[in-house]
């Protein structure tokens, strides 16, 4: 499913409680994760708090990945 999702923006909540916004550029099977043009949300909003251009996220931090971010949140935040 996150092969399919390549070249789409999503949403990368991690264990520690911070959120990533960013288009999905490379998966692996660990779900390490490679976005492009990457933005840290500010912690219970939807407002850009860094904003990162190619970032990698080990898979051992993520809790979940939204695919379907472009979708819900149509306004993407930029910093």
């Amino acid at each position: 499913m996150l092969r399919d999702a390549i070249g789409r923006v999503v949403l990368v909540k991690l264990k520690d409680g911070s959120e990533y916004v960013g288009k999905l550029h490379a998966t692996d099977s660990t779900m390490n994760l490679v976005l492009d043009e990457c933005v840290e949300l500010k912690p219970g909003t939807n407002e850009p708090r860094v904003k990162y251009g190619r970032v990698l996220i080990r898979g051992s931090h993520v809790v979940y990945v939204s695919v379907d971010y472009e979708i819900v949140a149509p306004s993407l935040p930029t910093a």
